[in-house]
């Protein structure tokens, strides 16, 4: 709407807003977004849960630094907090610098169990949020408490997407064509819902490395002569497949649960998150633009060869009535 309105097309806040308006107006089957208290509080849950993902993974590598120091040559890959108190009893520096280290990590360790409890307890909570909403994400091997509620925060009321191939485009799976002259090439595309397409890639790393189905699908990929990365998106574009049809058969299975409850169809949409973006070939035309040239003015009359002049009228050249022209 902003490309083909008349002016210089740039893109400020105002003009988006504008042409979202316009939209809005013309557009008569848009989804109303209804607020969901219960999902919002699933997403801060999320949010939460992933912050102090990252804070324990950096408490972890500080401690795993000191450790190194106190302990040369003798570094543990994963370390547990109970692993840590064991092996920093053992050590006794005689230096100043030594025994900072030491009340340095064990400061680190104490920070690294108050981490693990949050953690801990947010799993459950996460856990027992999802099966009160009747979902069955967490059957898909890979996907667990925290994938589960992430999924749900972001897609909200699955009716918003048409079929499989819309979630696809939404979660960042669809490959997209990057062929060049005779060499026929597909890439990961960079669009779509990050951090749907964070817990599809953790998914597909988890069933990869255990006998799942997944793993046997992603080796049938290798020996048809897809590269590793080539494969590992193929797995994630059909856990997408799985995840849609989860979310799909929950929705049946919970029809009229209410808003956000995957309740089916309906115009009213659940979602906290905004709409699925989709390719540009796949938006809807906005309606019938208002024209934007003049029309000629009623008084100007123009004449051309294929304009017939009918018997007895007057040429306005010459003023001289001519015949019946070609």
């Amino acid at each position: 709407m902003r490309l083909f309105d008349t002016g210089h097309n740039r893109k400020t806040g105002a003009l988006d807003a504008h042409s979202i308006a316009v939209v809005a107006v013309r557009t008569a089957d848009l989804r109303v977004l209804v607020e969901d208290g219960e999902l919002e509080a699933l997403r801060m849950l999320t949010d939460r849960r992933d912050e102090l993902a990252h804070q324990r993974v950096q408490t972890l590598n500080r401690l795993q630094r000191l450790l190194s120091e106190l302990l040369p040559g003798q570094r543990k890959r994963d370390l547990s907090a109970t692993q840590a108190k064991t092996v920093l009893a053992t050590i006794r520096p005689r230096g100043i610098a030594g025994k900072t280290r030491r009340r340095m990590a064990a400061e680190e360790i104490a920070d690294l169990v108050a981490v693990d409890a949050k953690l801990k307890r947010i799993k459950a909570e996460l856990k027992a949020a999802v099966l009160e909403r009747g979902s069955h994400l967490m059957d898909i091997y890979g996907i667990g408490p925290a994938g589960a509620a992430r999924v749900l925060a972001e897609v909200g009321d699955v009716a918003r997407f048409a079929d499989r191939n819309r979630f696809a485009s939404w979660t960042g799976t669809a490959p997209l064509d990057a062929s060049s002259g005779e060499q026929t090439h597909h890439r990961s595309s960079r669009a779509g819902n990050r951090r749907m397409n964070h817990v599809l890639h953790v998914a597909a790393t988890v069933q990869i490395r255990h006998d799942t189905e997944g793993r046997a699908y992603y080796r049938r990929k290798l020996a048809a002569g897809k590269t590793p990365m080539e494969a590992l998106r193929c797995l994630k574009r059909r856990l997408s497949d799985v995840v849609y049809r989860q979310l799909v058969a929950d929705a049946q299975k919970h029809d009229g649960a209410g808003p956000g409850g995957h309740c089916g169809a309906t115009l009213q949409s659940s979602a906290v998150d905004s709409h699925p973006l989709i390719d540009t070939s796949d938006q809807p035309l906005p309606g019938p633009a208002q024209p934007t040239l003049r029309r000629p003015s009623p008084r100007r009359k123009t004449l051309t060869t294929s304009t017939p002049r009918h018997r007895g009228v007057p040429d306005p050249a010459t003023g001289v009535a001519k015949r019946d022209t070609e």
